[in-house]
């Protein structure tokens, strides 16, 4: 026999299933993106490595600075926490201006650079570009040439911002490189969509074989990424911002699905793609909270 529900518990679902949507909806829009802050952690093995050689940095991308997703109190929260994780090295993966759709009040850039100057690692901190850097930045789209106005305040506070070039750092005694590549869709937002970045003369600053790093924005140029580095890191993606059940499904069509976030190994390469910090596009997070990445290289790490 089918027992139909009464009008009160079908009134009963609907207000119980309304608030849960609700719930979520604001823990997605005022919670997640700025209050909720984690570490994620990562030891991969990787090809060519110099036995010995031990080795944490931490990642950081996509801040978006602005408000009230990411002002000025909540970047010295994550510097502070970044400094506490105690690594040699800290990487900044590029887009440090949030875009027009989400910021209701713009926060200097000069102010960030200030907070972003207290980051403290022994092999110093290091920079890339994002999309959002020249798009946010009217006169460099104009001109169609750097430097940017996020180069210029980062620099001005001893954060070097490399664009496809490289340094040879070292660590116990073993040396290695760290490379940058250039921003690969800095004039996207004009309906231009040459890249900016340079593999080729990149690979030419490595002037001897010791093991490579490499920082890119955005992970889809990762299957021309030769296995001379062993490891990138990029950003860009922000996980999708929505993730679940291990999927994005809000990026479906704009970005590869294999380069989304996480872990990625392809043969001899590996990629690690950041959640980031901010918000773009649509201020909301959901199953995908700000995280600072911490790589772990070496086998003091990864046994």
């Amino acid at each position: 026999m089918l027992i139909l529900p009464s009008r009160r518990q079908v009134l009963t679902g609907l207000g119980a299933s309304t608030l849960a949507a609700g719930s979520m909806a604001a823990y997605a829009f005022a919670i997640e993106p700025r209050y909720r802050l984690a570490v994620t952690r990562y030891a991969p093995s990787l090809a060519g490595w110099t036995p010995g050689l031990s080795l944490r940095i931490a990642a950081i991308a996509d801040v978006h600075v602005c408000e009230p997703w990411m002002p000025l109190d909540r970047v010295a929260e994550i510097v502070d926490a970044t400094n506490a994780l105690k690594p040699d090295l800290i990487v900044l993966l590029g887009d440090y201006p949030a875009g027009r759709r989400v910021t209701w009040k713009p926060v200097a850039l000069s102010d960030f650079a200030r907070i972003a100057e207290g980051l403290r690692a022994p092999l110093g901190v290091h920079a890339i570009l994002g999309n959002h850097d020249w798009w946010e930045d009217e006169a460099a789209l104009d001109a169609q040439k750097g430097p940017v106005e996020a180069r210029r305040v980062l620099e001005a506070r001893g954060i070097p911002v490399m664009e496809n070039d490289a340094v040879r750092l070292v660590k116990d005694g073993r040396p290695f490189w760290l490379a940058g590549l250039a921003d690969q869709q800095p004039f996207w937002i004009r309906r231009d969509r040459r890249s900016l970045a340079d593999i080729p003369g990149t690979l030419a600053r490595l002037a001897d074989d010791a093991p490579a790093i490499l920082m890119a924005h955005e992970p889809e140029i990762f299957p021309k990424i030769p296995d001379r580095f062993a490891l990138t890191l990029a950003g860009h993606t922000h996980g999708g911002q929505v993730r679940l059940f291990g999927h994005s499904p809000f990026v479906t069509g704009r970005h590869d699905p294999r380069y989304v976030y996480g872990h990625v190994v392809e043969g001899r390469r590996q990629m690690i793609v950041s959640g980031g910090l901010g918000v773009s596009n649509v201020a909301v997070r959901f199953g995908v909270p700000p995280e600072i990445v911490l790589v772990e290289l070496g086998a003091q790490f990864s046994a």
